[in-house]
């Protein structure tokens, strides 16, 4: 079985999502796509972001009609009060779903171009690259040649790899492999979700799907942040 692990802030899920995973789920035959919420995304352990809680209603809501999508609590904050909230780390994540598959099935781990351009800062990141396969979610003007080259140095290929158009033998010679995904042609970030916000939610479900658009309004959310 293939199955593919979609992670990230989700702060909110939007049609985006849905539609990279939709295309993941039909060029890979993935059986199953995890929608996973992290309760505390690493790069944005300073940031302001919206509850758990509602990011992870907001998943079920968006996936409840997608019976191959499935939202994940498996970076849900730890039930103990007195334990210490630690980052999401996608290692710790991918490790224990590894740890349940069967022989045969295959994991992938799904994320965007923009996200993966800092795929080297990433915690033990060169373990991670070798622990699953990775489909990169590709914006116009990509290719496996630009998304590799954000790899970290000891896994990037070289110059005369590169010239030698032999660069996925040389990401699989390190343990990497790489699929890019073509461009879904959708471009819809959260600043665009909150712009819609400010303008009374006009705009929302053509940014979201119904369900969440119907959340975000009952729950009052985005409202006060202009930011991305």
């Amino acid at each position: 079985m293939n199955i593919a692990l979609f992670g990230g802030t989700f702060d909110p899920i939007h049609r985006g999502h849905l539609n990279v995973a939709r295309a993941a789920a039909r060029r890979f035959r993935l059986r199953e796509v995890w929608f996973i919420p992290a309760d505390i995304p690493p790069h944005k352990q300073k940031a302001i972001i919206t509850s758990y809680f509602h990011r992870y209603s907001m998943v079920t809501l968006a996936v409840a009609n997608e019976p191959d999508f499935l939202p994940s609590l498996l970076e849900a904050p730890e039930p103990e009060a007195h334990m210490e909230r630690r980052p999401s780390y996608t290692i710790d994540t991918v490790r224990k779903v590894k740890a349940g598959l069967r022989r045969g099935d295959r994991l992938y781990f799904l994320l965007g171009a923009d996200a993966f351009r800092d795929i080297a800062k990433w915690h033990k990141v060169e373990e991670l690259l070798r622990e699953c396969e990775f489909i990169v979610a590709a914006r116009p003007g990509y290719s496996l040649e630009s998304v590799a080259s954000s790899l970290p140095k000891a896994l990037r290929p070289t110059l005369k790899e590169l010239r030698a158009d032999r660069l996925e033998e040389a990401l699989r010679r390190r343990g990497v492999t790489l699929h890019l995904l073509p461009e879904t042609h959708e471009d819809i970030s959260a600043t665009h979700i909150r712009r819609a916000m400010k303008k009374h939610g006009g705009q929302l479900k053509k940014l979201v799907p119904d369900a969440v658009a119907d959340y975000i309004r009952k729950e009052g959310l985005y409202k006060k942040v202009a930011g991305g």
